[in-house]
């Protein structure tokens, strides 16, 4: 085991796209994250191998030695792993593949599943917004929470809920002396883009240095709540619309049980697989027990309605009726 084995995989895959392309901008477009997102990834690396892998201030990128050496040994590594998941993929039972994008929390559902379905792995894979689409057509997730709009033609999707827009400001400016805004409260504030929220850590440190403010949804701004800065829903901003997403062609009794859990279905649901086997079991249970089968239920003795026959001879109003004496002959003395 070499110094670099304890290194994940993932960062590894970044770190070989950035040395092979040597340009962090387009490493980040083929990896499809945020081009911050690598660079601090490269930074984090660096950090925990307490050594330069790029020239610092080089143009073009260069690799040091002992990046060169870390390319080497990463490729090794991430040959060997995919070759270990291959082989771990065949042994191990069936599992369903979820995916995230940031702002969506998926703990009840995957809660609900490992009671329901305690012998079937679900795996959970956060994934950047941009990687969405991708993640679903190159099959490294069978489903996905994602945020609309989504290609319909190639993919299925459940419309799950909206989310409010909120703006983010720095905590002393006067937007925070309120509850909510509308657009037109902020025509005179300078204004950040935020539409890429994968990069919302680094636009919301913009807006706690003064750069300008941002729309972001509700739970992004949750997701990275500070203490210097707060938001305020934006009444009539666009909202947007998380759905459960998956394609088309990859329908099958796993992502169907999936879709009964986020719906909130009961587990013997007959909409979904396993309620419609269990529904099944019980009728050919039932169909087991006598009388079901054809055969003649025991004759009752007791009179109708289950009722002692006794019980039929009462008077009216429910009274028990009086049974009649016989006459008794009196002797002469």
């Amino acid at each position: 085991m070499n110094r670099f084995s304890s290194i994940d995989v993932e960062r590894l895959r970044w770190f070989v796209a950035v040395a092979e392309e040597l340009h962090f901008a387009r490493a980040a477009k083929a990896l499809h994250i945020a081009r911050q997102r690598l660079s601090q990834t490269v930074i984090e690396l660096e950090a925990e191998l307490g050594t330069k892998l790029f020239v610092p201030g080089a143009s073009p990128t260069q690799l040091t030695d002992d990046g060169r050496e870390l390319l080497r040994a990463a490729r090794e590594l991430i040959v060997r792993a995919e070759a270990a998941s291959q082989e771990q993929t065949s042994d191990a039972p069936a599992a369903l593949r979820i995916g995230f994008v940031p702002g969506v929390t998926v703990s009840k559902w995957t809660r609900i599943w490992s009671e329901r379905f305690p012998d079937i792995p679900l795996r959970v894979v956060a994934l950047a917004a941009a990687d969405q689409v991708t993640a679903l057509r190159e099959d490294r997730v069978d489903m996905c929470f994602v945020r609309l709009p989504i290609d319909r033609d190639h993919f299925s999707a459940i419309p799950l809920y909206h989310e409010l827009p909120v703006v983010v400001v720095p905590k002393e400016h006067p937007i925070s002396l309120f509850d909510e805004v509308t657009m037109a409260d902020l025509a005179d504030e300078k204004m950040q883009d935020a539409s890429d929220i994968d990069d919302a850590a680094v636009i919301l440190e913009m807006v706690a240095a003064g750069v300008g403010q941002a729309v972001v949804p509700h739970s992004i701004a949750r997701l990275h709540a500070r203490r210097d800065l707060v938001y305020r829903t934006v009444t009539d901003a666009p909202d947007t619309e998380i759905a459960l997403a998956w394609p088309s062609d990859g329908t099958n009794e796993l992502t169907e049980e999936f879709v009964g859990v986020v719906r909130g279905r009961s587990e013997r649901s007959s909409r979904s697989p396993s309620g419609q086997s269990k529904a099944a079991n019980g009728r050919a249970s039932t169909a087991k027990e006598p009388g079901s089968a054809g055969k003649p239920a025991p004759a009752r003795k007791s009179g109708s309605a289950g009722k002692p026959a006794a019980a039929r001879k009462s008077g009216a109003g429910g009274k028990p009726a009086t049974a009649k004496k016989k006459p008794v002959k009196r002797r002469g003395r």
